[in-house]
């Protein structure tokens, strides 16, 4: 399955006409203990760039937005008893929501695997 990766440090991972999102390995770095996620409700319709959940630390809180346009099919459950799982999972199981593909021409303009490792190297 190809995963993407965007400039404000989410991944997608796209399935078909299905995509599963969450935060890098980095991202949840730069933020510390993860003590609360929250998710977008199932049939929320999210719109690429813009706020699709939130997650704080106990540093700061931190919007995460959606990598494409579509509509959540499924939050993961498992962060609301285990936020810590973003720092010990974050792109395995600490994945935030599954969502559907609205228009894939929207996965594009996102950096693929080797792409974000540049990026991140550059910060």
């Amino acid at each position: 399955m190809p995963r993407y990766f965007t400039d404000e440090h989410e991944w997608i991972e796209v399935d078909g006409d299905t995509a599963t999102v969450g935060i890098t390995d980095y991202a949840q770095s730069q933020l510390g203990d993860i003590v609360f996620v929250e998710l977008p409700a199932s049939g929320t319709m999210v719109a690429k760039g813009k706020d699709a959940a939130v997650v704080e630390s106990v540093k700061a809180a931190s919007d995460v937005y959606a990598p494409i346009t579509g509509e959540v099919t499924e939050g993961n459950g498992a962060l609301e008893d285990d936020p810590a799982l973003v720092n010990t999972s974050p792109e395995d199981g600490g994945w935030f929501f599954r969502m559907t593909v609205a228009d894939r021409s929207e996965l594009e303009g996102l950096m693929d695997t080797a792409g974000y490792k540049a990026f991140v190297a550059n910060l």
